[in-house]
C-alpha cells in the first residue's frame, strides 16, 4: 500500500508501487482533471505539485511518492481565485483546455518559488505543448498572475483578441 496526500487529502492506494500517479489520480481517486497527453513525459498535460515542484503525473510512480504532498488542478480554488486561474480567464488564454490543468499547475508552482518571474523564467517553467498555439497569450497571463499574486494588479479582461488569436468558438 502508498499512502500520501492528494489535495490536502490522506490516500491510500492499494495498486502496484510501479502504477504511474496519473492513472492512480485517475481511475482510484476520480480525479481527472490531470490529463494523458503522450504518456512519455514530453507534453506536460498529466502536470501536478509534488511537494512544490511541477510533475509530470505519467513519468511518476506512487511508490516514489510515499510521504508527499500531491496537488492536482481540482485542488485550486473551485471559484477559479488563483492568480493563475484569474489571470488566464482574463486573458482568454484557454481554447480547447486540454492542457490547462497542466498549464496552470506548472505556473502556480512557478509563482510560489518567483514571484516576478521573467520571460525566459515563464519559458523554462512552462514547457507544456499546446495545440491551439496559447504561448503568446500564456506568457503574458503568466506575468499577470504573477502581478496579482504579490497585490500589484487584478485582472483586467483582454477587450480584442490578439493578432494570431481567434476568438474562442461560440463568441465570433
Amino acid at each position: 500500500m502508498t499512502r500520501f496526500t492528494v489535495n490536502n487529502q490522506p490516500v491510500e492506494y492499494k495498486m502496484d508501487p510501479r502504477t504511474p500517479l496519473l492513472w492512480a489520480l485517475r481511475d482510484a481517486s476520480n480525479l481527472t482533471g490531470t490529463k494523458f497527453g503522450c504518456g512519455t513525459g514530453d507534453c506536460g498535460a498529466c502536470t501536478v505539485d509534488v511537494d512544490g515542484t511541477a510533475r509530470l503525473a505519467c513519468q511518476e510512480t506512487i511508490g516514489a511518492l510515499e510521504g508527499t504532498f500531491v496537488t492536482t488542478i481540482e485542488g485550486l480554488p473551485r471559484d477559479r481565485s488563483h492568480p493563475v486561474q484569474q489571470a488566464l480567464i482574463a486573458a482568454n488564454v484557454p481554447q480547447c483546455g486540454y492542457c490547462i490543468p497542466g498549464v496552470v499547475m506548472a505556473a502556480s508552482v512557478l509563482l510560489r518559488a518567483n514571484r516576478n518571474p521573467s520571460e525566459d523564467d515563464i519559458k523554462a517553467a512552462i514547457p507544456n505543448i499546446c495545440r491551439c498555439g496559447i504561448y503568446p497569450r500564456l506568457l503574458g497571463a503568466i506575468g499577470d498572475a504573477a502581478r496579482i499574486a504579490r497585490g500589484d494588479a487584478a485582472p483586467e479582461p483582454d477587450a480584442e483578441p490578439q493578432a494570431g488569436n481567434p476568438e474562442p468558438a461560440g463568441e465570433q
